[in-house]
C-alpha cells in the first residue's frame, strides 16, 4: 500500500518555475513507476510525464518536453516534478501517481494517487 502527498505547488508568473514533489509512505515505492498528471477545470485529467522505477527512462507529453523534467530519489521515498518555463495553460490540479504495471500514459493504470496540488500561471 503506497500513500503519496504531494507539495510545492502555488501561484507564479508566466516563464517562472515550480518544483513539484510526491512523497510516498510505502516500502515499495522502488518497484513503481512514477507518474504525474493534471486537471484543469472543466478537462480531463492528462499525463504529464513518467519515470521508470530505477530512473533510467523518462517520458514525457508532448506539450510539456523541454520544460519539465522529472526525477526520482528512491533512497528518500520521493519523486520530483522541475517545471521551467511555465505558461498560463500549464495551469491545473497535479497528481503523482504509483504504477505497478499497466500503460504509463493512461490514468486508469494507476494503483495509487496523491490527492493533488494547485498550480497556478498568471500571464
Amino acid at each position: 500500500q503506497e500513500q503519496l502527498v504531494e507539495s510545492g505547488g502555488g501561484l507564479v508568473q508566466a516563464g517562472g518555475s515550480l518544483r513539484l514533489s510526491c512523497a510516498a509512505s510505502g516500502r515499495t515505492f522502488s518497484s513503481y513507476v512514477m507518474g504525474w498528471f493534471r486537471q484543469a477545470p472543466g478537462k480531463d485529467r492528462e499525463f504529464v510525464a513518467a519515470i521508470n522505477w530505477g530512473g533510467g527512462s523518462t517520458y514525457y507529453a508532448d506539450s510539456v518536453k523541454g520544460r519539465f523534467t522529472i526525477s526520482r530519489d528512491n533512497a528518500k521515498n520521493t519523486g520530483y516534478l522541475q517545471m521551467n518555463s511555465l505558461k498560463p495553460e500549464d495551469t491545473a490540479v497535479y497528481y503523482c501517481a504509483a504504477l505497478r504495471r499497466g500503460t504509463m500514459g493512461w490514468a486508469g493504470s494507476y494503483d495509487y494517487w496523491g490527492q493533488g496540488t494547485q498550480v497556478t500561471v498568471s500571464s
